[in-house]
């Protein structure tokens, strides 16, 4: 009796012991792979700057109605970004973190709502590694470190997923009264998420959740329960939540259907106009990449999963369901005629659910090609390592910096596949074993808090506008006369975003009086007759820009601004 109960404490004192372990396991993995590093690099590509642009004139104005980019009526996306990323420009001041905050909100709100639902279908196993699993890949880490709508559209899109589940009666268990009842906070919170899916990037919301349900429907023959999503309750909900917004824009502005609606919608998924075009397979390769470290374990849970649906000719109304998700967002867009890797995240939590419950029961009875591909994966990756170590100081002296960092991330990305290769546990291992399998995750926290280093290494010069415009500030140039010439879209964007002041381009036909921005040295060649350019001390190491004064030429003076000796 004495052995017994001492027996009953160490378990529960190790028990306790695990839990605590895990919970700051996962504490510590949804902070380094999520918030941290936000600020590290000013705003790059075209969307950042933009969007920020617009939630910071929203703060400034008052205006949470009407999108505006300059000062115009901007009408590419939805406002759920703006609104956040203004509200917390007011709560944390004008910053790179601030901007990227809501993304970081939505990926861990995704996140949890993902562990809820394996807790409930399959488990607490299934919903730790989930938390460990899915934050690292490189897809979630990305986006929710990007001041744009695809995560905050992703991630409303999967809680309203996970509601969806709850009302077709998927999370039902032993536990689950026998008489049905109904799901009045499941219904509600869907209309609501799906609303809010909506607001952050627009009508694709509805059809992608409809079309997953369509096919598990179609799959399961269960169209009665399916129909219980277009409830009253989860209708009205999705209509107060989304639905004002447009009202309101929609009369304030005429043009807003034809051009939210018809162009950005419409036409940028039937027609090739918005020059984003991609062959049919292109997100193939773009899941792979997205799922990195962990493709490997994607791909071998699709063929043993695969072979055993195959074999056992039965698949559970769950599975069916996370398997119409993913797969009908990607199949929706590889139809579309503009491809974006962004347009397919609201896959990946779903595949990363699916591949996690694999791994948890099909390990034991797979163990050995499970870790023949997983460790494979490892080398694999070690090689590519080696490979770029060696190749890029061949290229230049300037790539040598970012080969090591490229290298090292990989050699961490192999790492991670070989820990959790040769310990990955069975479901009946010691909590040590399932402890060492787990902190193959490491390196790849370590990878994330490289990643400045590699993202730097890479570009010679800062892409975003935040270094030029340090430069412009400490030169005392009016940024009202700046203007630029040679300078992608992007940066140029980022430029008019850190200036708080629109910066236009160089027109060649009509050259005017300013200043010039421009990433080459002749000036002389691009002005008429009348002007003159005076080049002005810049800081080239840092920028990679010069900077001339553009004025009228005085009688006699010679085209570099000098007068004749």
């Amino acid at each position: 009796m004495t052995e017994t109960t001492v027996l009953i404490a160490e378990n529960t004192r190790t028990s306790t012991a695990a839990r605590i372990g895990w919970a700051i396991f996962i504490a510590a993995t949804l902070y380094v792979c999520y918030f941290s590093h936000l600020g590290a690099i000013g705003f790059v590509g075209p969307d950042e700057p933009r969007y920020a642009w617009i939630a910071r004139d929203m703060a400034e104005t008052g205006d949470w109605v009407t999108p505006r980019l300059y000062g115009k009526p901007w009408f590419e996306k939805p406002p759920l970004f703006y609104w956040s990323a203004a509200l917390c420009f007011k709560l944390f001041g004008v910053s790179e973190a601030a901007a990227r905050l809501p993304s970081v909100v939505s990926a861990l709100l995704a996140t949890l709502a993902m562990a809820w639902l394996a807790l409930r279908l399959y488990g607490a196993e299934t919903a730790r590694w989930l938390l460990l699993l899915l934050p690292t890949t490189v897809g979630m880490i990305g986006f929710s470190h990007a001041a744009a709508t695809d995560m905050p559209f992703s991630a409303m899109l999967t809680i309203a997923m996970v509601c969806a589940a709850v009302v077709l009666g998927l999370t039902r268990n032993k536990n689950t009264p026998i008489l049905p009842r109904t799901p009045w906070l499941a219904l509600l919170l869907f209309g609501f998420f799906l609303g809010l899916a909506v607001l952050a990037k627009g009508p694709a919301a509805i059809i992608l959740c409809g079309g997953a349900v369509f096919f598990w429907a179609l799959f399961t023959k269960r169209w009665r329960d399916a129909f219980r999503l277009l409830h009253p309750a989860a209708m009205a909900s999705f209509c107060l939540t989304a639905l004002p917004w447009y009202i309101l824009c929609a009369r304030r502005n005429p043009d807003f259907f034809r051009i939210f609606i018809i162009e950005h919608n419409f036409k940028r998924y039937l027609t090739p106009e918005f020059q984003h075009i991609q062959p049919f397979w292109f997100y193939f390769p773009v899941l792979l990449v997205m799922l990195l470290p962990w493709t490997a374990v994607m791909l071998w849970a699709a063929i043993e999963g695969g072979l055993r649906i195959a074999e056992s000719k039965k698949i559970s109304p769950p599975t069916l369901f996370l398997l119409s998700w993913p797969g009908f967002v990607v199949l929706f867009f590889s139809l579309s005629h503009s491809k974006l890797p962004g347009y397919i995240l609201p896959s990946i939590t779903a595949i990363c659910l699916i591949v996690t419950h694999a791994c948890i029961s099909m390990v034991s009875a797979y163990q050995r090609s499970f870790r023949f591909v997983v460790i494979t994966a490892g080398v694999i990756l070690f090689f590519l390592f080696s490979l770029v170590r060696v190749a890029t100081p061949h290229i230049s002296r300037a790539s040598e910096k970012f080969g090591v960092m490229a290298g090292l991330i990989m050699a961490l990305m192999g790492a991670a596949n070989i820990f959790l290769g040769i310990f990955y546990p069975s479901p009946a291992a010691t909590e040590l074993r399932k402890f060492l399998a787990a902190s193959g995750v490491i390196p790849i926290l370590l990878g994330v808090s490289l990643a400045d280093d590699l993202l730097s290494s890479y570009f010679r010069w800062d892409p975003s506008g935040r270094s030029l415009s340090e430069e412009i500030r400490r030169s005392g140039i009016p940024s009202q006369e700046l203007l630029v010439r040679a300078m992608g879209r992007g940066q140029r964007y980022s430029l008019s975003f850190y200036l708080h002041n629109e910066v236009t381009d160089w027109e060649a036909e009509h050259p005017r009086e300013g200043y010039l921005l421009s990433g080459g040295k002749y000036c002389g060649r691009m002005i008429g007759s009348d002007l003159t350019c005076v080049e002005i001390p810049f800081n080239l190491e840092k920028t990679g820009f010069f900077l001339y004064r553009i004025e009228r030429r005085s009688a006699g003076m010679l085209p570099d601004g000098r007068q004749p000796h």
